[in-house]
């Protein structure tokens, strides 16, 4: 038996006035999965446990089958491990974003326009980390350049316990109360104020403006963490397992549990991604010996950061198109189980994650699954009753264990 993960991240919202009351799965043409939620297990499953934010790392990692209340240490230490950071059990990391800030003067008074600064491209953001760089790294503190707006910033010999948010979560808003509290935060922020006075005048910048893109002036730290710490997948769960992600974090994850990253060519971290090539790389990792494939794209996720609802539902239905039909062609008659699922919700209205639990899809091709779902949508999962209260179960169900 095979298992397929189809990680739509952010994929679940609520019902939107300009969809006509729809909610964006709702909205969605997606005849694959019509086809198969009569004869599939539909419900819906806490992914973030009480008490912890609604992020994609405490997500993902539930979906993956990992407690996270046992195991999270941070988020940006797994993005750390994807970017093939040593990490020593004292140090402590932070995510970077390159963000676009406002213009206007107090530094406070700033307004949070773009948590990606336009989704700047890896190349940009290359030479503006390497010029932060002269002016920030020494003995104490490091940054390491990433993909796109997502970098990292180590600190040795670090000390947890600062208060920091996550700047797609203030997108729109004056920054003032979200600054950073607590340990290190007159550090972090004079990170922070230096760079906006680095960055807003640098020639890169001074492009972008000039091609009508959003400038990225500016670093905003958050997601601190230290060396992560989860149990190897194919010892916890009998799997040999992988991974197809874009983004760091979902690889940090993979590589810390001993998991296979899986690259493919052409995949991003946006609706521009190539989902079909996700889907088939899965399926030669299946046919090559895994047992287990996680396919997570970040496309609805990003949709719903920006409140684009038409591009949120242009992502779903390129993963009904291009990623649940081809797996559907590709498996055949091989015994195989899919979960569909997002990780959390990220709702176009509010821009940012929140903790509501998501529905769940499980179909399996050996059995019907059936409970009572005419359609995979937030409302149908939650009118079937199936409610799983941990996300972590979600694999025990995939693998037909609960």
């Amino acid at each position: 038996m095979k298992y397929i993960v189809v990680l739509g991240d952010g994929m679940a919202d609520k019902k939107l006035p300009e969809l006509g009351g729809k909610t964006c799965l709702e909205a969605a043409a997606t005849p694959n999965l019509d086809r198969l939620a009569p004869i599939a297990e539909v419900g819906l499953c806490k992914t973030v446990p009480d008490g912890m934010k609604p992020g994609s790392d405490v997500a993902n990692m539930s979906v993956m089958g990992f407690d996270p209340t046992l195991c999270y240490t941070g988020r940006s230490p797994l993005e750390a491990v994807s970017m093939g950071i040593d990490l020593s059990d004292t140090d402590v990391t932070l995510r970077c974003n390159l963000v676009t800030l406002s213009a206007v003067e107090p530094y406070n008074k700033k307004v949070m326009l773009d948590y990606s600064a336009g989704e700047i491209t890896t190349a940009e953001a290359a030479e503006l980390i390497d010029y932060l760089k002269g002016y920030f790294d020494n003995e104490k503190y490091c940054l390491y350049g990433g993909i796109s707006y997502r970098h990292c910033l180590v600190i040795k010999n670090g000390r947890t316990g600062s208060i920091l948010t996550p700047p797609h979560d203030i997108s729109d808003r004056t920054i003032g109360e979200w600054l950073p509290k607590g340990e290190n935060a007159e550090i972090y922020l004079a990170f922070m104020e230096k760079s906006y006075e680095l960055l807003k005048d640098h020639p890169v910048n001074l492009k972008r403006i000039k091609e009508g893109k959003n400038p990225a002036n500016g670093i905003w730290l958050w997601g601190e963490g230290t060396k992560p710490r989860l149990e190897n997948f194919e010892r916890l769960h009998g799997l040999k397992g992988g991974v197809i992600s874009a983004v760091d974090l979902v690889k940090g994850i993979a590589r810390t549990a001993g998991m296979r990253c899986i690259e493919v060519k052409g995949a991003t971290g946006d609706y521009n991604t190539d989902f079909e090539g996700k889907a088939n790389a899965a399926c030669d990792a299946l046919e090559g010996g895994l047992d287990y494939v996680y396919i997570h794209m970040e496309a609805p996720d990003e949709c719903g950061h920006h409140g684009d609802c038409k591009h949120k539902i242009y992502s779903i239905e390129q993963i009904d198109k291009k990623v649940v039909a081809t797996i559907l062609r590709r498996m055949g008659n091989e015994p195989f189980t899919m979960l569909v699922c997002p990780d959390h919700p990220t709702p176009c209205d509010c821009k940012t994650h929140v903790g509501d639990p998501v529905p769940y899809l499980i179909y399996s091709n050996t059995e019907n699954l059936g409970n009572g779902a005419k359609r995979y949508t937030e409302a149908e999962a939650a009118a079937t009753g199936a409610y799983l209260p941990h996300g972590y179960d979600l694999i025990k169900k995939l693998c037909r264990g609960l």
